[in-house]
């Protein structure tokens, strides 16, 4: 394990463009099945995805990239008047025999931008490596399709293998587009909020919001810091406060109603699961991997399900207020969905 952990870091630059297509391919596969059972030949529906991908990235890379090169520029300033605004507030303390010289010296708010940055560069430099991105999506799409015959044909026995591994796909399909549409639901609400307010680069504050639901409870927290911090430093007290309102308004109406009736139950990871799948995904991969972590877990946490010797595996890693496992629940809503 030890050695398969440090391979892995050490082929970071490798498996996080592979990761990512590997994120994609898996969004991309409902849309995909559904031209093709609108009487689209494999090769046009597959056409159509992929010319999807390339015109949103387009669209994206260009708002993204542009707004991220003027945030990482600007940002020495927000830094600095945000330093000159917390050493006020200390000073402000001390004037009425607050001593809080050891909290100064170890409070460091300024540095929650830096790491905004830095996670949104990361993210941007991934994105140099689109084609490359794009043709390995392509790849698996492809292969995906003779998947099950080429596992039928390495035995004999083996269709309960192919019915496990359905199962796993299907679920692993499903949570991961699903919980996209969620994410993107988050993004797009935050990016209003931000605008309406008048947040500079509320883009940039909304991807990050989309990037971070994908980690549930500390996701959300970490992706409100950077925007609360720069609102106070440009607009005020008042409307950091209301930046706040909106992120805990959004976070709590999409994840606790409008999440839970869609995705059904059974999908919590433990919140230990959580943090330390947060930890260890983000040393061996860095900031991408502290966005990939959940679902890289979920999709461990359905794989372990979706065989009966390892089911219990799974049900470890759940939170325990369920007694319904990822697959049931993602079973039972297709199940909903195509009696609907």
């Amino acid at each position: 394990f030890v050695v398969v952990v440090a391979g892995m870091r050490a082929a970071e630059s490798l498996l996080v463009p592979f990761l990512l297509s590997l994120f994609i391919a898996v969004i991309c596969t409902p849309p995909l099945n559904w031209l093709r059972k609108q009487g689209l030949p494999n090769w046009l529906a597959m056409l159509c995805v992929v010319a999807s991908i390339f015109v949103g990235g387009l669209v994206i890379g260009a708002i993204v990239g542009s707004s991220i090169n003027d945030f990482r520029s600007d940002l020495p300033d927000y830094q600095r008047r945000l330093t000159e605004l917390t050493s006020g507030a200390f000073s402000f303390l001390s004037d009425y025999g607050v001593d809080l010289a050891e909290v100064r010296n170890s409070f460091n708010p300024a540095a929650a931008l830096s790491l905004a940055g830095n996670t949104l560069a990361s993210f941007g430099n991934i994105m140099t490596n689109a084609f490359l991105i794009l043709l390995t999506v392509v790849f698996i799409l492809a292969e995906e399709v003779g998947f099950s015959e080429k596992l039928r044909s390495t035995s004999r026995d083996a269709e309960k293998t192919i019915q496990a591994v359905q199962r796993f796909s299907i679920a692993v399909n499903r949570y991961v587009a699903l919980k996209s549409l969620m994410s993107l639901l988050t993004g797009v609400l935050i990016v209003v909020w931000l605008w309406i307010l008048g947040v500079d680069y509320f883009v940039l504050w909304g991807l990050l919001a989309f990037m971070l639901n994908f980690v549930p409870t500390l996701g959300s927290i970490i992706a409100a810091v950077p925007a609360v911090l720069l609102c106070l430093v440009q607009l005020g007290p008042a409307d950091a406060a209301a930046v706040a309102a909106g992120f805990v308004a959004v976070n709590f109406g999409v994840g606790n109603v409008i999440e839970p009736r869609i995705m059904g139950k059974g999908l919590d990871l433990s919140t230990l699961v959580v943090f330390l799948s947060l930890v260890f995904w983000g040393w061996v991969l860095g900031p991408v991997g502290m966005l990939l972590s959940i679902p890289l877990t979920v999709t461990i946490k359905i794989a372990l399900e979706s065989f009966e010797d390892t089911r219990w595996m799974g049900v470890m890693l759940g939170s325990g207020t369920s007694q319904a496992t990822t697959v049931d629940g993602l079973a039972c809503l297709g199940a909903e969905k195509q009696a609907g």
